[in-house]
C-alpha cells in the first residue's frame, strides 16, 4: 500500500543554534531533500529563511529554494508556506503564490483557523482564509489544509460548500500541539471520521508526539508529514537526541515498511489530485 510522506525540513521556529542539521539555505533545503527523496518522500513543506536565518515571506527566497530543489529532484512536490505565524498581510502571505513557469509550487498550505501555540498565535480570520483559498484555487494550486481541531474540520466542509476548495482535497492533521488535538487515537479518529468526502490525509506529532502521531496515522490509512519543523529531537528507548530530517524520514519508512506500506512518489500523488 502506497501512502503519502511530506517532508517539513526547517518551518519558522527552530534555528541552527538548536540543532545543527537545520537547513536554512536554499542550497542546504535542496540538498536535504535529495537525500530524502532517496530514502522516499513525496513532497516537501518549504518555509523560507533570509540570510540571517529569519522567516522570510518573499516569492525571491522561495523562488531560490524551488529552482535547487527542482533541478535536483523534478519529482517531489513543491509545497509552500501561506503562514499567519508572523504576517498578518494578504499580499505578503499570498506572495509565494504569484510565482509561475517552473517556479510554480505544487501545493501551499492554507490554515483553516486562528490557533495558539506555546508562544504565540496564528491567526487566520475568516475572510483571510477565504482569500487565500481563492488565489489558489484561480492560480490551480492545490491547498494542503492544516487541520489543529475539529472546528477545522467543519471549516473545510464551509470551504468546500462555498466552491473554494474542491476534491480530491489534501489535508494535514496536528495532534499534540499545547492548544489543539492531542496524540491520542480518539482525537484523531474525531477529526478523520468527519473529514469531507474524498479527501487524501496525513498525520503529523508536534515534538515529543511524533513518532506516536505517526504510528497512529500510518495504521489507519493515513500518510506522514515528518520533519524538524515539528520536532527536533528523536526519542530512541526513552531518551531524546538531535535528529537530523534523514533519520526522521528513515524512521517512518522503517515503521511503515512494519505494515507492508511505502511511500508513494510526486507523481502517484499529483494524479490523485487530479481526478
Amino acid at each position: 500500500m502506497r501512502f503519502p510522506l511530506t517532508l517539513a525540513p526547517t518551518g519558522m521556529v527552530p534555528t541552527k543554534s538548536q540543532n545543527s542539521s537545520l537547513p536554512t539555505t536554499a542550497l542546504e533545503v535542496a540538498q536535504t531533500v535529495q537525500r530524502c527523496a532517496e530514502l522516499g518522500i513525496t513532497s516537501v513543506h518549504l518555509h523560507a529563511r533570509d540570510s540571517e536565518e529569519s522567516p522570510a515571506w518573499e516569492k525571491s527566497y522561495y523562488s531560490k529554494m524551488i529552482l535547487e530543489i527542482r533541478s535536483r529532484t523534478p519529482d517531489v512536490l513543491i509545497n509552500v508556506s501561506t503562514s499567519g505565524r508572523n504576517w498578518s498581510e494578504l499580499e505578503k502571505r499570498a506572495d509565494v503564490l504569484s510565482l509561475d513557469g517552473d517556479l510554480k509550487p505544487d501545493i501551499a498550505s492554507l490554515t483553516l483557523s486562528s490557533l495558539n501555540f506555546l508562544r504565540g498565535a496564528s491567526v487566520n480570520d475568516p475572510d483571510m482564509v477565504r482569500a487565500l483559498a481563492k488565489i489558489m484555487l484561480d492560480r490551480g494550486i492545490t491547498p494542503e489544509l492544516e487541520i489543529f481541531d475539529l472546528g477545522m474540520v467543519n471549516a473545510s466542509k464551509i470551504l468546500v460548500k462555498e466552491g473554494l476548495i474542491r476534491g480530491p482535497l489534501l489535508a494535514n492533521i496536528f495532534l499534540g500541539s499545547a492548544y489543539s488535538a492531542q496524540a491520542t487515537s480518539l482525537h484523531l479518529a474525531a477529526m478523520t471520521s468527519d473529514l469531507p468526502e474524498n479527501c487524501i490525509w496525513s498525520g503529523a506529532g508536534i515534538g515529543d508526539y511524533n513518532l506516536q502521531s505517526y504510528a497512529m496515522a500510518l495504521a489507519t490509512g493515513g500518510g506522514v508529514r515528518v520533519g524538524l519543523e515539528d520536532g527536533i529531537h528523536l526519542r530512541n528507548k526513552g531518551e531524546r537526541m538531535l535528529a537530523s530530517n534523514e533519520e526522521l524520514v528513515t524512521r517512518v519508512v522503517e515503521l511503515a515498511a512494519l505494515l507492508d506500506k511505502t511511500p508513494m512518489l510526486g507523481p502517484e500523488l499529483k494524479l490523485l489530485l487530479a481526478k
